[in-house]
């Protein structure tokens, strides 16, 4: 069984087929999908999604493109949504450097009062990160205490930064479609130098479908063609790759053993 780690089923995209989606999920083997909310609009949907699908569960944040309209009491906007059991991620939340939609200190300010709440909540992170990659570990340095856990979601990374990851903050990276496209070799070297034990799998559908779903809306379904870039690309067994990742998944976001 599968777990996709960071998707948007709760997007408009699904409004027409929801329930399809979750069925070929099912049969595709994807056992358990965290819908990831990126305002407090959006946080919300991703919980009422969650709510009415089983092996469905949910994360609150504000991504970086929506820092700018975030809540001055960003602990206290989260508190309700937060009070169900099916929420149980901050995120994501970190520093878009590329569209810079937000600015770039309104971005800093956000991720560190997630960061705040992570840590007095005690639960994981789902990181975003794009072209900020210096600023962004110089707050991970200040705000990222030991015992906190996280996830890079979409790892497009060299394998350096993979390991600065792993070794100095013992975060996950999170592998998508990404890995499956034919310039991602880069990524592929990164996976090879961190190894399995590192990796959990998500679609961040309904973007970025992997190969051969290029052009398609992307779906939890589609995470197997990633799960089968990253077998071919260590050496390992397509079951390998799924057991080790939905085992990690399972530890970072406390869903079973």
């Amino acid at each position: 069984m599968i777990f996709d780690s960071h998707a948007h089923v709760h997007d408009r995209q699904f409004d027409g087929d929801r329930d399809a989606v979750v069925e070929r999920a099912r049969a595709a083997g994807v056992e358990t999908i965290l819908t990831v909310g990126c305002d407090l609009d959006d946080s919300r949907r991703a919980l009422e999604a969650a709510g009415r699908y089983a092996g469905i569960y949910a994360s609150v944040g504000v991504h970086p493109h929506e820092a700018k309209a975030a809540p001055n009491d960003l602990a206290a906007a989260f508190a309700p949504l937060l009070a169900g059991e099916r929420a149980i991620a901050i995120g994501e939340t970190g520093l878009d450097y590329y569209y810079d939609h937000s600015p770039r200190d309104a971005q800093a300010h956000v991720l560190r009062e997630q960061l705040r709440i992570a840590r007095e909540r005690n639960l994981p992170v789902i990181f975003h990160q794009r072209d900020a990659y210096d600023d962004f570990i110089a707050i991970l340095h200040a705000e990222f205490s030991p015992g906190m856990r996280g996830v890079i979601h979409c790892f497009t990374g060299d394998a350096g930064q993979a390991r600065t990851y792993v070794d100095d903050f013992g975060l996950k990276l999170g592998i998508g479609g990404v890995a499956t496209f034919k310039t991602a070799e880069i990524l592929r070297d990164a996976i090879r130098a961190v190894g399995i034990e590192h990796l959990i799998l998500e679609t961040d559908c309904p973007y970025l479908a992997p190969v051969p779903m290029r052009g398609r809306r992307n779906e939890p379904a589609f995470i197997v063609h990633s799960a089968e870039t990253v077998a071919h690309v260590l050496g390992v067994s397509r079951s390998d790759v799924d057991a080790a990742t939905t085992k990690t998944a399972r530890t970072l976001f406390t869903q079973g053993p």
